[in-house]
């Protein structure tokens, strides 16, 4: 099965390229989806659009809470998320779109009526919307300078065009397919999850550079043998990573590490398609013209 597996992946490797070409046009397809409907690509969160953050001081039941304003601002775009210490809840944080003072005065009058609170248990912070936007537009300014300073490297390492586009065009895939996936799970992007997609740039590009280095540098054996050792290599420390991001998301209850967790947890997954399909089969179809 295993001889059968590796004869299909070495030979079928034009026919497997449409698998992640495909996956790129519908992540594609989804960001111009969620674009014309939303006004933006990403789902946003407070921090990132602007609006109100309610810090409770108590133990609250989470989903019952988030039931209950929904219900009563159903216009409105809020969510409650826990605030943990040690593993322990310490309070919750409710999120809302909310920016103008009048409307939090009354967001404040039912979360004191349903949850019995004084002056003193809880803190409001505002965040007005050009601030969120603002930051917005610095945080993807600075991933597309660390994108633009990956691919200089890239290319002055291999200094031959080719190989080093195809890096490049896995880790922009491997962005803009976990994007979209991240869309689809209804979560709202903070700051966090800026951090995770920067992270998620040298993830990307370590395990295509391992990939290139392989292929391109060393002369023993035939492609196919190379791209096999350095598949063995790349998908240990991918392995590797993933276990410890599993771990990660089962026994740490924040969630702003949660969503760190999850979005690398997407972003290496499709990575793994990107890698050692995409990239693999370009490589191949290089060193193939390239032959005299």
């Amino acid at each position: 099965m295993k001889n059968k597996l590796l004869n299909f992946y070495d030979k079928q490797y034009k026919k497997l390229l449409i698998i992640p070409f495909l996956i790129l046009v519908l992540a594609l397809v989804q960001l111009g989806v969620q674009y014309g409907m939303t006004g933006d690509f990403v789902n946003k969160g407070v921090s990132l659009k602007g609006g109100s953050t309610i810090t409770i001081d108590q133990q609250v039941n989470i989903l019952e809470l988030e039931g209950f304003l929904q219900e009563n601002f159903p216009k409105a775009d809020i969510s409650v998320r826990s605030l943990t210490q040690a593993g322990t809840q310490i309070g919750v944080a409710v999120d809302t779109d909310a920016q103008d003072a009048q409307e939090v005065s009354v967001l404040l009058d039912e979360l004191e009526s349903k949850l019995g609170l004084e002056k003193g248990d809880y803190g409001v912070e505002i965040m007005g919307s050009s601030l969120g936007k603002s930051f917005f537009r610095q945080t993807i300014i600075a991933l597309g300078i660390a994108f633009l300073l990956m691919g200089v490297v890239v290319f002055f390492y291999f200094r031959t065009m080719a190989p080093s586009l195809a890096v490049i065009l896995a880790a922009f895939s491997d962005m803009v397919v976990t994007l979209a996936i991240f869309n689809l799970t209804g979560m709202r992007l903070s700051t966090a999850g800026i951090a995770a997609f920067l992270m998620l740039i040298g993830y990307s590009v370590d395990t295509d550079v391992l990939l290139s280095t392989r292929v391109l540098k060393r002369k023993e054996g035939s492609v196919m043998d190379r791209v096999i050792s350095a598949m063995k290599t790349g998908l240990t420390m991918s392995a590797t990573t993933l276990t410890a991001i599993f771990i990660a998301l089962i026994f740490v209850k924040s969630e702003v590490i949660k969503q760190i967790m999850i979005i690398l947890l997407i972003g290496l997954l499709v990575d793994l398609i990107m890698t050692w399909i995409q990239n693999v089969g370009l490589l191949r179809l290089y060193l193939e013209r390239k032959k005299p």
